[in-house]
């Protein structure tokens, strides 16, 4: 979501399949749970049991928008219960990205550069494991920015660096919409609160994606972006739009 003001660019967009790519070297690319190899291969097998089992769940036109939130609950709290179980180290975090079939769209990078050259904040907010998205970063990027914060489920390592906890709340691929005012409160922070004349712009590539501003009084001007995932769509065109929205002072 990128959000325009008339001094300013707030942006917040989702990671996986939309930040990153659908394929990889003609494979399907990994998100940043599926990358995560624990250094445990029974805990491993376990987790790959759970997406097999829900990942059909997620997508079920038979099955109601309650039940199936609940359903995912269950599911990323089941995964985040076997990482602490299975004994997952930040060690391991490294080389599973290293290891990792995990691209991003051509363009992000310098979509990330455009905005940071103008100090604009860029939130990715994700359902997936932050200290994982930040490594993806540093791995992939090959750079940091210092205007992209991540918002996503984040573990708490012990001094050894191994996984003990998850700080905050549980955000999975149907809730987003109810952590939107936490996530916005470090742009809120750094720039203050936003008012009605704020703009935004959602990207995303799931519908649960299109509740990511819900509450963030960006109503009256959205516009909402949903990337069509297999086809890997470059990013020049939203570099395109978001410039274009700059230099006509929107």
């Amino acid at each position: 979501m990128v959000v325009l003001t008339d001094s300013c660019y707030r942006v917040i967009a989702d990671f996986d399949a939309t930040l990153t790519m659908f394929w990889v070297n003609g494979t399907r690319g990994q998100t940043s749970h599926g990358l995560l190899q624990q250094g445990n291969p029974d805990y491993n097998a376990k987790r790959q049991q759970l997406y097999e089992y829900y990942h059909p769940l997620e997508f079920s036109p038979n099955i109601g928008l309650e039940e199936k939130t609940k359903l995912m609950e269950e599911w990323w709290g089941k995964a985040h219960g076997l990482l602490v179980e299975g004994g997952l180290t930040y060690d391991s975090i490294r080389q599973s990205v290293a290891n990792a079939n995990i691209a991003f769209r051509e363009g992000v990078c310098e979509l990330f550069e455009f905005l940071e050259e103008r100090d604009a904040p860029v939130l990715i907010f994700s359902a997936g494991l932050a200290d994982i998205i930040e490594e993806v970063l540093r791995q992939k990027l090959h750079r940091s920015f210092k205007n992209v914060r991540i918002v996503s489920n984040r573990m708490v390592f012990d001094d050894d660096g191994r996984l003990v906890t998850f700080k905050g709340k549980l955000i999975h691929s149907l809730n987003k919409n109810e952590h939107a005012l936490d996530m916005a409160a470090p742009v809120h922070e750094r720039l203050g609160d936003m008012d009605e004349e704020n703009q935004c712009f959602l990207l995303g590539d799931h519908t649960g994606d299109l509740g990511m501003s819900d509450g963030l009084n960006y109503e009256p001007c959205q516009i909402s972006v949903l990337l069509i995932t297999w086809n890997d769509a470059p990013m020049w065109g939203v570099i395109k739009l978001v410039s274009h929205m700059c230099s006509s002072g929107r």
